[in-house]
């Protein structure tokens, strides 16, 4: 993955940090025993993959086939005469 530059995009690292606080939150509530600010820190968890999806879909993110080392461990992974 590090030699794709996976994940170095403006989408992931929002997503990835509004999942982390979304996480924090839960894990707070849970130790002070409140159901409802779990369950809002979980919603806060899946608002991070929602916003990372979204700016993924505003061109934010990376696609993987733009990638050259994508496009050669692609093509060293194909056999030979499989094209298509």
């Amino acid at each position: 993955m590090a030699g794709s530059s996976h994940g170095h995009t403006p989408a992931a690292w929002t997503g990835v940090t509004i999942a982390f606080i979304g996480f924090c939150i839960s894990g707070a509530f849970m130790v002070l025993a409140s159901p409802v600010g779990f369950w809002a820190g979980l919603g806060v968890t899946v608002l991070g993959g929602i916003v990372g999806w979204i700016m993924k879909g505003m061109g934010l993110g990376q696609p993987k086939d733009q990638h050259a080392a994508y496009q050669t461990l692609s093509e060293k992974r194909q056999p030979a005469g499989a094209e298509g």
